[in-house]
């Protein structure tokens, strides 16, 4: 069982005993940090420890402060680094700078944890806002099998914005802290809400190591993918561009795929411009299960691409899956535009949108499911 796996198996414990205890959660992270944001550190009223955010560097501080929150005070989100006169006395290696959040769980909150915790042990995606500033400091707001959990009660607009950025949270396995106005408006900074999604990354596959894949892998991440440059030919990817932004492999193509599962969410994607890899990469890719498929190049050279394919018995329809010359029509010209262009194709499709101008598309802007419909009312 990997260590998170664990930790969360020892907070449901603690919740299905009826242990009171303060949960101290790690919620961002700025330069150098020892643990990913998600990690969780339990103490209970009697000093009993389990977990750590920081590997050891400001957990001391943090018994104090789990000591304030059961004794009454109110949830609070504390920063420690270097540079914070506050934690001159605790530290923090590298240099970096964390913020937790630490609270007295209990009752309705730590009902939801567990419901999101236990469908997480079980492989089912979920996850859970927290709402961090305010008289309503350590609500949540959970997704759990499509339903949702909970709500924050500090306006009607909040939690409907909120409701919306979690099914975008789940959907694209994003965790980190957001920011809401007063009144719950998108654009505002009043109040933080933390994100945590339990949920598979969406995978993508570069085929090809040039200057295109650099820049797709770059703004993929940024989107939530987990991105891997695959290229068979060693010195293609041994500049420290691709594995700055991507895992690097080097191996071929079909090689790669066989036997790998991918999903609906999942993307590959062939920049290789050589017959033969191109081939036996989008053979592959359409066998995978992958949700997007696609390929740079021109019309001409698609049309030739088509040829091979039918010829090594690749179905019509399977052809029809793959999007070649791949990306919308932006007129891009540069790495980066077409970049933008073919991330937003892939977006777009999942989405399940022709990817037009919004000034000249009609309907809702954001898809909503209908518990997403019946939230907003």
């Amino acid at each position: 069982m990997s260590i998170a796996g664990s930790r969360h198996e020892v907070t449901r414990r603690w919740i299905g005993d009826g242990r009171r205890f303060a949960l101290a959660t790690l919620i961002e992270t700025v330069g150098s940090a020892p643990l990913d944001p998600g990690a969780m550190m339990l103490i209970d009223a009697g000093g009993a420890i389990e977990g750590s955010v920081t590997g050891g560097c400001v957990e001391g501080a943090l018994v104090d402060e789990a000591k304030a929150v059961l004794s009454g005070a109110e949830p609070r989100v504390r920063t420690y680094g270097i540079s914070d006169d506050e934690a001159a006395g605790v530290g923090l290696m590298c240099g970096g700078t964390v913020r937790v959040f630490v609270e007295d769980l209990d009752g309705e909150q730590a009902e939801i944890v567990d419901r999101v915790l236990g469908a997480a042990q079980e492989g089912r995606p979920s996850a859970v806002a927290t709402l961090l500033d305010g008289p309503a400091a350590g609500s949540r707001m959970a997704l759990v099998d499509g339903e949702q959990l909970g709500g924050f009660g500090v306006t009607d607009l909040l939690d409907r914005t909120v409701g919306r950025d979690l099914r975008g949270a789940l959907d694209q396995a994003v965790t980190g802290v957001r920011r809401y106005g007063a009144d719950g408006a998108a654009m505002g900074s009043d109040l933080r809400v933390y994100f945590q999604a339990y949920a598979t990354p969406p995978s993508m596959v570069v085929f090809g190591a040039i200057d295109f894949s650099v820049a797709v892998a770059r703004l993929a991440r940024d989107l939530g993918y987990r991105v891997t440059i695959v290229d068979a030919r060693e010195p293609f990817v041994k500049s420290s561009r691709f594995s700055d932004v991507a895992e690097v492999v080097v191996d071929w193509p079909d090689r790669y795929l066989d036997g790998r599962e991918l999903g609906e969410r999942d993307v590959v994607l062939v920049f290789t411009h050589d017959p033969k890899f191109d081939q036996p990469a989008l053979t592959a890719a359409l066998a995978s299960g992958a949700g997007y498929v696609g390929a740079l190049g021109s019309r001409r050279t698609h049309a030739k691409r088509v040829e091979r394919l039918r010829e090594a018995g690749v179905s019509d329809d399977d052809i029809d899956r793959i999007a070649a010359p791949c990306g919308l029509d932006l007129g891009a010209r540069t790495p980066a535009q077409t970049a933008v262009s073919i991330v937003a194709e892939v977006v777009a499709q999942q989405n399940e949108r022709a990817g037009e101008s919004l000034s000249d598309a009609s309907g809702a802007i954001h898809n909503r499911p209908e518990a997403d419909r019946a939230l907003r009312g």
